[in-house]
């Protein structure tokens, strides 16, 4: 063991107030001999640090001292890689005589001095760096899951390059496995649907020109096996380049696939007759508004016919109402295949039916109707009691075609085909054909 107070090995190398300087010093410093790991001299943070006094801590050599250094073999190659370079950096565990460990990064240097060779330690404690770092790396992971829990996938785009990263879970969601998708802008293009590329590129674009605070989109995008699923797609410029364009995009996209078919549904239920699926009264009323105001800026007529089952109530009373559903429903199928498909069928209420076609006269309108009543009758030939239609036909065209007028117009022949004996188109006589 190397015995002295402050570096007495080798005589006179102490200069005057190096002492006081090292002892101010907030990282242990430790001379230590590299034959036999023993330490020749340390300052006053070497011993303090450990729960030692300077006497102690020369009693001590690297072995017993450091946590991670076992034996001589091992200090000896250790010892080798100290005398190989400029600064050997280490991070190990100090043992302090309290018992517990102490964190710290030792960088080394090595030279020798009249003619002997000696290691100089620097250690310092990482104690509250460590801990600072498990909990840094912590909160990443909480982070980042938190991020996969919130979404089914996140994308990171390096604009200048063109490379687009998709995470796992994004692929996953996709179909694909982890080693595939090639990471680049066309394979998330080129599977958007092709009904959706232009909203949700103009989206993209206008984030990108600094015209949205962020970009969102809802879109279909397809999977692998072909299939289209719907996603809430959402991202931000998060680096700028030297001349102040976006350099670096990420974002998060969620499948909503779920949600949106049953926001499909619940619209659909809102516009559909639940009985018959056709449109319901308050969606045909609308439909009927926006081609009146079609036809009327483009100078074409508009035909419409109202249409309702004969004796229906003798149908309900003889058959039950499951079977006057079913007829419902089966009219209004026949009707619906015997239009265009411009043209709108709903239920009106009840057993009435109502058609609207856009670009038809009455006359045009009378021959569709009596196609529809032949139809019925084909349909429902072996039926008993039997099932007809009775349909009133009115059209009108130009300026003052008014719906009011129009739909009273139809329901007035309606009830000159019924009391006509039921069973027949009747036009109206006051079409409006200026």
């Amino acid at each position: 063991m190397l015995e002295a107070e402050y570096l007495p090995i080798p005589a006179g190398i102490v200069l005057p107030g190096a002492e006081l300087l090292f002892d101010h010093l907030a990282d242990a410093v430790y001379l230590i001999d590299p034959d036999t790991s023993c330490i020749a001299w340390g300052n006053r943070k070497a011993w303090e640090s450990l729960g030692l006094d300077r006497d102690d801590v020369l009693h001590h050599s690297v072995l017993s001292l450091q946590k991670d250094v076992h034996g001589m073999p091992q200090w000896s190659e250790i010892a080798g890689a100290i005398r190989s370079g400029e600064c050997f950096r280490f991070i190990g565990r100090h043992r302090h005589q309290k018992g517990h460990e102490v964190e710290v990064e030792v960088n080394t240097t090595h030279f020798k001095l009249d003619g002997r060779e000696f290691f100089l330690s620097v250690a310092r404690d990482i104690t509250r760096r460590v801990a600072q770092e498990a909990e840094a790396q912590r909160r990443e992971k909480q982070l980042w899951f938190a991020l996969n829990e919130s979404s089914d996938g996140l994308w990171d785009w390096d604009v200048a390059t063109g490379v687009l990263f998709f995470s796992p879970q994004l692929k996953r969601m996709l179909g694909y496995g982890p080693d595939e998708m090639a990471p680049v802008l066309e394979t998330w293009s080129s599977n958007v649907h092709p009904d959706d590329f232009p909203q949700v590129m103009a989206a993209l674009e206008a984030h990108m020109q600094g015209k949205c605070f962020r970009y969102e989109a809802e879109y279909r995008i397809r999977n692998r096996d072909g299939h289209y699923l719907w996603v809430h797609d959402r991202g931000r410029v998060c680096e700028y380049d030297a001349n102040g364009q976006p350099g670096r995009v990420v974002g998060m996209v969620q499948d909503i696939s779920a949600r949106k078919t049953l926001e499909l549904q619940l619209k659909e239920m809102a516009s559909s007759d639940m009985l018959t699926g056709l449109a319901n009264r308050r969606h045909g009323t609308d439909f009927l508004k926006a081609q009146v105001e079609l036809c009327q800026r483009l100078g074409l007529p508009l035909g419409l016919a109202f249409i309702d089952i004969d004796n229906f109530k003798a149908i309900n009373d003889v058959c039950g109402h499951l079977v006057g559903d079913e007829v419902l429903r089966r009219v209004g199928q026949t009707v619906k295949d015997g239009v265009r498909g411009s043209d709108m069928v709903c239920r009106w209420g009840g057993e009435e039916f109502i058609v609207i076609a856009p670009n038809t006269g009455v006359d045009a309108m009378g021959l569709v109707a009596e196609k529809l009543r032949l139809a019925v009758m084909r349909e429902f030939a072996s039926h008993t009691p039997p099932v007809t239609i009775s349909a009133g036909v009115a059209a009108a065209s130009g300026l003052s075609m008014a719906i009011p007028v129009l739909l009273e117009d139809a329901d007035a022949a309606l009830y000159q085909a019924k009391q006509g004996g039921r069973n027949r188109v009747v036009l109206a006589k006051a079409a409006d054909l200026d």
